[in-house]
């Protein structure tokens, strides 16, 4: 299995490649990764991004080839959007995962999302989870953001406004940070793991996190987990897409092993087709990459007892991407961290103050002026009608406020997201466009991005800054949500006629199979999920005996006989 194409697998006196092969490095996958090379396992992590450095990451969004990631187009950068009739869900692709594109808020739940969905009684969530979410924070190395730029310092001004003043908090981030006030930009020897880990550089706030921190401050999981992974012993394939996984030797549950084929993810030529074998697998390849996958498998016979309930209860934290533009503002308004604050505007409306770095413009290409009222072709009428007359009446500020250049200096975006349930699903069907095979369509009820007090507070903050509220142009148009945050799928359930694994991640049906990604997550979080994506993988990692202990006998609890014989 060639690792950038340029080396061979390792050869082994024993029966299989690996012990564990992880699909995806991720939040969930880098957790697998570290704990169970931790645990003496031989792992493999197959990553269909590339691997990242500072020196190689893209200075702005203008930069397509390295920020945007369409391979077949020659894109092969980190960041993607893929559209869906209901959705728009923009997700990171690299080793590292999202970690090198997120936003690296760090949040946990209300504890009433344990009480909803289908993981609802099935384990003490509430008292098994804070140690969990403890170990997380720690490898990730969670603190109190202590940046606050002038986007920070107004939303903070806006809820006063609206009398909810007292709920802006400073944001919990994975960024190594100086006192409170220090410019930043002062190198030290690793002060995550007690020399274990790389040199570190403490954050001059330049708004950067979502373009891959160039200056070695943001907590990255290939400067831990992944790091830590490799110096014992794990292997990472970076730029290696997974085509199957299939049981070996015939097996109908995986008992004997499971072998995985993946190819070059990158160029149109020179694929390279390559098998390897393993004893375990875990899928952690995004909600929408483990869903790609086992819908691939089921469909084409290789899996065929993955749950029929694949693909049910995808949510999408209830989001509305908004945004204020403030042209000539007097302040830089990408200084600071992605995400520095928040607020609570009601129990179940979060919202937070959002920054690109200075010169990285091009999502000022979805956006157009705020537009309210119910969705639809009236909402459309609107916003066509509320365009011609901002036109008319202030022709020079509204072309201003639409063109591209010094939006990300000028601008707040603000991410609204509700703990309130709302779901739709995801099937497997040929589109009409493309009649050759099967992908990913969403399916059901739209949940729609129109949030009224969003859009309500988006205009206070835009009277007190003296700017303009801007609403994304794919809910405007076709009452499409964009979210980052992309849940369910695979959800945790007691049984498969529930969801598709148990409250241990294992997947109903097979032996030794795993998910730890965002797929498994059963409620709508309403707070950034990367946290709790992590945590749930630390427990899920944490039921697997030590290799010198195992019996590669581990079947989802509640399989009975006849779907998951011992």
């Amino acid at each position: 299995m060639p690792a950038n194409g340029n080396a061979g697998v390792v050869p082994h006196d024993t029966e299989f490649d690996f012990d564990f092969v992880v699909i995806g490095s991720g939040f969930g996958g880098s957790v697998a990764t570290y704990r169970l090379a931790e645990k003496g396992y031989r792992v493999a992590v197959m990553e269909m991004g590339r691997r990242w450095t500072p020196e190689t990451l893209p200075r702005t969004s203008w930069s397509l080839h390295r920020w945007f990631w369409r391979p077949k187009l020659g894109l092969n950068g980190f960041f993607s959007i893929r559209y869906f009739r209901h959705v728009t869900i923009l997700h990171g692709c690299a080793v590292g995962g999202g970690s090198i594109t997120y936003a690296t808020t760090l949040l946990r739940p209300p504890d009433k999302v344990w009480q909803t969905g289908s993981w609802t009684g099935l384990a003490a969530w509430q008292t098994e989870m804070p140690q969990h979410y403890e170990a997380a924070a720690r490898i990730l190395g969670v603190t109190e953001n202590t940046i606050l730029g002038p986007a920070d310092h107004l939303l903070k001004r806006a809820a006063e406004e609206v009398g909810a003043g007292s709920t802006f908090y400073r944001t919990s981030v994975a960024i190594f940070q100086g006192p409170e006030g220090d410019p930043g930009g002062n190198t030290f020897a690793d002060p995550f793991f007690g020399g274990e880990g790389p040199a570190r550089t403490t954050c001059i706030g330049c708004g950067g996190c979502m373009m891959g921190c160039r200056y070695g401050a943001k907590n990255t999981l290939d400067l831990n987990y992944l790091y830590i992974a490799e110096k014992r012993g794990a292997r990472v394939f970076a730029e290696t897409r997974v085509v199957d996984v299939r049981p070996l030797n015939g097996t109908t549950d995986g008992s004997d092993g499971y072998e995985v084929r993946t190819v070059r993810a990158l160029g149109w030529f020179g694929k390279a087709p390559q098998r390897v074998t393993c004893r375990g697998v875990v899928f952690a390849a995004s909600s929408l990459g483990t869903m790609d996958l086992l819908f691939h498998a089921k469909e084409n016979g290789f899996l065929p007892r993955i749950s029929n309930r694949l693909g049910k209860h995808v949510r999408t934290n209830s989001e509305s991407l908004l945004a204020v533009r403030i042209p000539r503002s007097r302040e830089d308004l990408s200084k600071g961290v992605a995400i520095g604050s928040g607020i609570y505007v009601d129990e179940h409306t979060h919202i937070e103050a959002v920054r690109y770095p200075s010169g990285s413009d091009t999502m000022s290409l979805l956006t157009t002026i705020l537009t309210g009222g119910a969705p639809g072709r009236s909402r459309i009428a609107l916003w066509l009608r509320n365009l011609v007359v901002a036109l008319l009446r202030h022709p020079f500020r509204t072309l201003r406020i639409m063109q591209p250049f010094g939006w990300a200096r000028e601008n707040v975006v603000l991410l609204c997201m509700q703990a309130l349930e709302g779901d739709l699903d995801m099937v497997w069907r040929r589109p009409w466009f493309w009649p050759f095979g099967k992908s990913l369509a969403s399916h059901g009820q739209k949940v729609t991005p129109y949030i009224p007090r969003a859009n309500e507070f988006a205009e206070t903050f835009a009277r007190l800054t003296g700017g303009t509220a801007m609403s994304m142009i794919p809910e405007i148009l076709f009452d499409i949500p964009g979210t980052a945050h992309c849940l369910g799928g695979c959800v945790i359930a007691r049984s498969p006629e529930h969801g598709v694994v148990d409250h241990h991640n294992r997947v109903f049906g097979y032996k030794n199979m795993y998910v730890c990604d965002g797929s498994v997550v059963a409620a709508n979080l309403g707070v950034n999920p990367s946290l709790t994506i992590t945590a749930l993988s630390e427990r899920a990692m944490s039921f697997i005996p030590p290799a010198s202990q195992t019996s590669w006998n581990d079947c989802a609890e509640s399989c009975d006989p006849s779907f998951c014989p011992a």
